[in-house]
């Protein structure tokens, strides 16, 4: 029997998250996509601690045209965010989720934020 997309993304996630751990000196960018919105954070797995978190929920960003300037406006706030609280790097988590469109987005508005990964 064929996986549903929920089971597969999960195996995908835990696959990934094998490998990717976030530490205190480069945490972990991990990202949610909803059908309607995204969310992302920069976790440090070790301490079990959120440093920062944006979504397309907030207010000044829930005004950005359609879902993929609204994730790359997300990617943007984050790594606003993240630098405030002096996170410079990261590992880049998308969550079992293709790097594509809005992930995609995402990843390279952080870029764009200063965020290296």
């Amino acid at each position: 029997m064929a996986f549903s997309k929920v089971d597969r993304r999960n195996k995908l996630r835990k696959r990934i998250r094998k490998t990717i751990v976030g530490t205190a000196e480069r945490p972990r960018l991990c990202v949610f996509r909803s059908n309607k919105d995204i969310y992302a954070q920069v976790v440090n797995d070790v301490d079990g601690k959120t440093i920062a978190a944006a979504s397309s929920r907030d207010k000044d960003i829930a005004s950005k045209g359609n879902k993929v300037d609204a994730a790359a406006a997300v990617g943007k706030a984050i790594a606003e965010k993240a630098s405030k609280a002096g996170v410079d790097t990261v590992s880049f988590d998308r969550g079992g989720y293709l790097y594509h469109g809005r992930v995609k987005s995402l990843a390279e508005g952080a870029r764009e934020g200063g965020l290296k990964f």
